[in-house]
């Protein structure tokens, strides 16, 4: 895959000097944007020592990036270096600033992503952010370390309020600070065409919607100009901070085996966002449902489940067809973006039914314990999830009670069969977070 790049930095219209550090290594496809911590000690050490220690590190891992690269070695171990990379640099700035009483308590955030071969994975600390723009969309997908958006996400404060808050620049994890960092690493498809925005927060902060951000990055100027832009309008927003933009874009390819892996990954991500137990994720969590999921390929009259098995996988179809027969007779029609067996992830219960490929199959199939992984390492996820799962089983009781006119738990009598259906579902509690 061909990738371009481009980065610009500026002090901004208030700060006297500039504190952000960007860098860009396209020989093991590291792009890399730091900012110093503001009012700290040394921030502008911090942040280049930062950036070129994770360089220094992840050049001596290169074997890895390449063998992922290519396709050799999971990009799992990709992101594993990453993250001691970065440990390497939290551990490397502590020291100094124990050496050196000048330099003490100096940090810096770091938003960064290794483009292997199609992968890219993100490695992330602090309030700096990695945006893709893909298909005219605009999706985050790194999440800010901050007071304000852990406020958010615990239900503490309405983003609405967060806009106003005197703490909306705090930072709850830093490199450098401490020897460790908790860093946060996302493995995510690079399709062709995609535009990567890395970002200190002197520009995210003046660009509030991803509309505005979206029409900037599709812009058909070069990307050096793109950069210009960025920097010009948040410095006549304010500029009250350093700002950093760098750009990096997948060109576009019409390359078979290229063209091929797009289609795959979208009808991939398009199948599971239509599913309803996972319609409530953003797209850094579905990009993380995914990759939980294997891929399977079935041919025309292969039976993937039978009736009567014990199993413990979901499957949905990304392409093709296939049959449900239930003591023999067809009792349903599953195409593209359908799924079945979500029961299965949480019951011992035997599959009720065979399903049968009507012609060629791709299929995404999630194990349990690939399915309890996540369900234990994302709470929001985790949460999302019951929420819908909750929903359809209300959904499910409500049918089988108009269907059969029984009367609920507790002997109140279903007078005119109401449904949830028929007057609606309460919005989700996620909506905004």
């Amino acid at each position: 895959m061909n990738i371009s790049a481009h980065g610009e930095t500026d002090v901004g219209s208030v700060r006297q000097h500039n504190e952000d550090f960007f860098l860009v290594d396209a020989e093991i496809g590291l792009y890399l944007v730091c900012d110093g911590m503001g009012g700290h000690a040394a921030g502008d050490v911090a942040s280049k020592m930062a950036a070129e220690t994770v360089q220094s590190e992840l050049r001596q891992r290169r074997d890895i990036l390449l063998a992922v690269a290519a396709g050799k070695a999971a990009p799992d171990e990709a992101a594993d270096c990453f993250r001691q990379a970065i440990q390497a640099a939290s551990n490397a700035i502590h020291q100094l600033g124990k050496d050196d009483k000048s330099k003490r308590g100096m940090g810096t955030t770091c938003v960064g992503v290794l483009v292997l071969g199609g992968k890219g994975i993100m490695g992330h600390v602090g309030d700096s952010r990695l945006y893709l723009s893909r298909a005219g969309a605009v999706y985050q997908l790194s999440e800010d370390h901050t007071f304000v958006q852990e406020a958010i996400r615990r239900g503490m404060i309405t983003p609405e309020q967060a806009e106003n808050s005197p703490h909306h620049n705090l930072v709850t994890r830093a490199v450098g600070p401490s020897p460790s960092v908790l860093v946060d690493t996302l493995v995510f498809d690079i399709l062709p065409g995609d535009t990567m925005l890395l970002c200190s927060d002197g520009l995210h902060g003046y660009y509030k919607d991803h509309g505005e951000l979206s029409n900037a990055l599709r812009r058909p100027d070069e990307l050096d100009a793109i950069c210009k832009t960025f920097i010009a309008t948040s410095n006549e927003r304010g500029g009250g901070d350093n700002i950093t933009a760098l750009i990096v874009r997948a060109m576009e390819s019409t390359e078979p085996q290229v063209t091929a892996r797009a289609s795959r990954v979208t009808a991939e991500l398009a199948a599971l966002g239509h599913i309803v137990l996972f319609s409530e994720l953003d797209m850094k969590e579905l990009v993380k449902v995914n990759n939980a999921f294997s891929h399977k390929d079935y041919v025309r009259d292969e039976v993937v489940v039978h009736e009567g098995d014990v199993a413990e996988t979901l499957f949905v179809i990304v392409r093709g067809a296939a049959a449900v027969t239930r003591a023999g007779t067809q009792v349903a029609l599953l195409r593209a973006g359908d799924h079945f067996g979500e029961m299965a992830l949480l019951s011992r219960r035997p599959r009720s039914a065979t399903v049968r490929c009507l012609k060629d199959c791709q299929m995404l199939a999630l194990e349990r314990d690939a399915f309890y992984d996540i369900m234990r390492s994302d709470q929001t996820i985790a949460g999302k999830f019951l929420w819908r799962l909750a929903q359809t089983l209300s959904l499910r009781l409500d049918d089988i009670y108009a269907l059969q006119d029984l009367s609920p738990p507790g002997g109140d009598t279903i007078v005119d069969k109401r449904t949830t259906q028929k007057y609606g579902l309460f919005p989700s509690p996620f909506d905004g977070r």
